[in-house]
């Protein structure tokens, strides 16, 4: 069984190293239900470059289903170079001697140390990446992402072969009820015969029918009740069904349609009924079905 869910997460760390900075990140992605491919990332805004490149990675890993793309990265500056802000420490300097001047007697003069100490007066100079930084960086950065995108693959066939195993259960089960609707069916000419027999003598009394008559409205509702066609079509649908769960492809679009085909013949099958018990066994299998449908709305 080869089934993959349209459900799943992965997350993948990474970091690299460029001259003297230090790039940490993670990747998250999570994926859900959709009936196409819907892909939306979020990067920082000086890597927006690597959009498309994101996007095609993960369109040609998976066919179907919402992800949300995720990159939370950091930057560490190994060899830091220090800025000080000039005008910001010349305020405070010329703040401290006023205060000086004002209170002697409560305040001592501040120290170099103590005013650089201040939050903000000094900095490490950032500077912005170049192109071959940014390619570097992107490249990885891509690779990395293939991990996380074969993280959440494999993430989404561990629930699928989950899904895979309900799904049989319920094709078990809707091929025992097609089986005892076939025996029903199979029943079905003599009760019909019966049933007639009994309604015409209520309605005539002793006047009778002739034989003739009475053929022909057996034959006629034989034709309308005989469901031998809508259950060869249930069964070759079941066979479809299970050959579809062994395919290594996506395959939900089609057991989606396949679903659609079982129901109506399901429905066919009610329409027809004239008998309680096999009325009872297409409710049952309508009921199936619809099971059958939830599940696969997650097959990939």
């Amino acid at each position: 069984m080869h089934l993959s869910s349209m459900t799943g997460f992965a997350r993948q760390k990474a970091d690299f190293v460029f001259q003297n900075k230090k790039y940490n990140w993670v990747w998250e992605i999570k994926s859900v239900n959709a009936k196409n491919a819907d892909v939306k990332i979020r990067l920082p805004q000086w890597l927006d470059v690597l959009e498309n490149d994101v996007k095609n990675i993960c369109m040609r890993v998976f066919s179907r289903g919402t992800f949300n793309i995720n990159l939370m990265l950091e930057v560490e500056n190994t060899n830091p170079s220090l800025m000080v802000d000039e005008g910001l420490l010349a305020a405070l300097v010329g703040k401290a001697r006023e205060v000086c001047k004002t209170e002697p007697d409560f305040f001592a003069k501040p120290s170099p140390v103590e005013l650089l100490k201040i939050n903000g007066v000094i900095k490490a100079a950032e500077s912005a990446p170049d192109d071959e930084e940014t390619a570097a960086l992107g490249k990885v950065l891509c690779q990395s992402f293939e991990t996380a995108a074969a993280a959440l693959k494999e993430a989404r066939q561990r629930e699928g072969e989950k899904i895979g195993q309900a799904l049989q259960m319920i094709l078990a089960q809707i091929r025992e009820n097609v089986s005892e609707v076939r025996k029903i069916s199979e029943k079905a000419p003599e009760k019909i015969k019966e049933k007639i027999c009994r309604q015409i003598q209520d309605m005539a009394g002793e006047a009778g029918i002739s034989e003739e008559r009475l053929h022909q409205e057996v034959l006629l509702l034989i034709m309308r009740a005989d469901v031998k066609e809508e259950l060869d079509r249930l069964e070759a649908h079941l066979k479809t069904a299970e050959e579809l769960l062994e395919e290594n492809n996506p395959v939900g679009r089609r057991l989606d349609f396949l679903c659609q085909e079982l129901n109506r013949e399901a429905n066919t099958l009610c329409s027809k009924s004239m008998d309680m018990e096999q009325t009872k066994y297409g409710m049952a299998l309508k009921a199936l079905i619809e099971q059958f449908r939830e599940q696969i709305q997650n097959v990939e």
